[in-house]
C-alpha cells in the first residue's frame, strides 16, 4: 500500500503536467488569435488602400472634369486630341450611356438566370429524386467553370447570328453586336450562382415548417410557394446579389458580344458597352496619369464601387427584414 508522501508527490506531478499542458494550449491559442488578427488587418488595410487610391485619383479627375458632367452627361467620348483645335479636343466624359448599358445587359442576364436558377433550385431541393439530383446539379455547376472567353466565342459564333437571322425572319433589325446577345449568354453563365445558393437556402429551411404546413393540409406546391420560399428568401436574395455582381463585373463577354460603342439606348437589339469594359479600354496601353482619359477609369471604378455598395446595403436590408420575420 503506497504511503501518503508518494500520493502527494504523484498529485504534484499531475498538477505540474496539467499546468504545463494548459500553458501550451494558451500559447497556441494566442498564436492562432494573432494570425487571425493579422489576416483581418491585412484584409481591412487592403480594402482601405483600394478605396483610397480610387478616391485620390477620382479627385484628380474631377479637377479636370466637372462631377456634374460626369454623372449626368449624355455622351461618352474620352479620346484625347492631338491638337488643341481638333474637334472634340476636350473629350466627353458623361457616364450615363455606360450606366444605361450596364443596367440593360444586367437586366437581360438576370431575367434569364433569375427564373431558371430559382426554378432549378426548387426542383432539385423539393421534387427531384436523389439520383436525379446527383446528375443534374453537377451538370449545372459545370457552367460556372467554363472560361468567360468561351462564353464570348459562343455568343459571337452562335447566339448573335441566331438572333440576327431570327430578327430578320420576323422583320426586326438586330445588330451583330447587341445587348441581347451579351445578356443572354451572361444569364446562362450565372445560372449556377443563383441555383446553388438558392438550393442551399431551400434545403436549410427547418423541416418543422414543411411538416407543419403539410399537416394543415397544404399541398407540396402550396408549401413551397407560401412557406419554403419566404423562409429561404435571405439566401435566395444573396444568390441574386452574387449573380448581379458577377454580371456587372463581366468584361470579356461584353467586349465580344456587345461591342465598345457607348450608345445611350434602352433597345436591347443595339450595341452598347458597360462600365467595366471602358475601364479596361482606358487602362490599356501607355497611360498618362495626368490626363483626364486615364483618370476617368478611376472615377468609373469609384462609381461602380458605390453602386455595388448600394446593392449590398439593399440586399442586407431584405435579409434582415425577413430573418426577423421567420426567426
Amino acid at each position: 500500500m503506497p504511503c501518503n508522501s508518494d500520493i502527494d508527490v504523484s498529485a504534484v506531478d499531475t498538477r505540474r503536467h496539467s499546468t504545463a499542458k494548459h500553458q501550451k494550449r494558451l500559447y497556441v491559442e494566442r498564436v492562432v488569435i494573432g494570425i487571425l488578427i493579422a489576416g483581418s488587418t491585412v484584409a481591412v488595410l487592403t480594402t482601405l488602400g483600394i478605396i483610397s487610391s480610387l478616391i485620390f485619383e477620382s479627385i484628380q479627375f474631377f479637377k479636370l472634369v466637372s462631377i456634374w458632367d460626369f454623372l449626368f452627361g449624355m455622351q461618352w467620348s474620352p479620346q484625347t486630341a492631338i491638337r488643341v483645335d481638333q474637334v472634340g479636343a476636350t473629350g466627353a466624359f458623361g457616364a450615363v450611356p455606360l450606366l444605361v448599358g450596364t443596367l440593360l445587359i444586367s437586366a437581360v442576364a438576370l431575367s434569364v438566370s433569375g427564373p431558371i436558377g430559382l426554378f432549378s433550385a426548387i426542383y432539385l431541393a423539393e421534387y427531384a429524386t436523389p439520383a436525379t439530383r446527383r446528375v443534374v446539379k453537377p451538370m449545372l455547376e459545370i457552367l460556372a467553370g467554363i472560361p468567360t472567353v468561351v462564353y464570348g466565342f459562343f455568343a459571337v459564333l452562335v447566339v448573335a447570328p441566331l438572333l440576327r437571322s431570327g430578327g430578320e425572319a420576323i422583320g426586326l433589325s438586330i445588330s451583330s453586336e447587341s445587348a441581347l446577345a451579351a445578356g443572354l449568354v451572361m444569364g446562362v453563365m450565372t445560372i449556377p450562382f443563383v441555383c446553388s445558393i438558392s438550393d442551399d437556402a431551400i434545403i436549410a429551411v427547418p423541416l418543422s415548417l414543411k411538416e407543419g404546413a403539410q399537416g394543415l393540409g397544404a399541398t407540396r406546391s402550396e408549401t413551397t410557394r407560401q412557406v419554403i420560399l419566404p423562409a429561404a428568401l435571405p439566401g435566395i436574395a444573396g444568390g441574386m446579389l452574387l449573380a448581379t455582381s458577377r454580371v456587372i463585373g463581366e468584361t470579356m463577354i461584353v467586349v465580344m458580344a456587345a461591342g465598345l460603342t457607348a450608345n445611350l439606348t434602352l433597345n436591347p437589339f443595339e450595341a452598347v458597352t458597360t462600365v467595366t469594359v471602358q475601364i479596361v479600354t482606358l487602362l490599356t496601353g501607355d497611360q498618362e496619369f495626368d490626363s483626364a482619359k486615364t483618370l476617368a477609369a478611376f472615377a468609373l471604378g469609384l462609381l461602380l464601387f458605390v453602386i455595388t455598395l448600394m446593392l449590398n446595403v439593399f440586399a442586407l436590408h431584405i435579409v434582415r427584414k425577413y430573418r426577423e420575420q421567420y426567426e
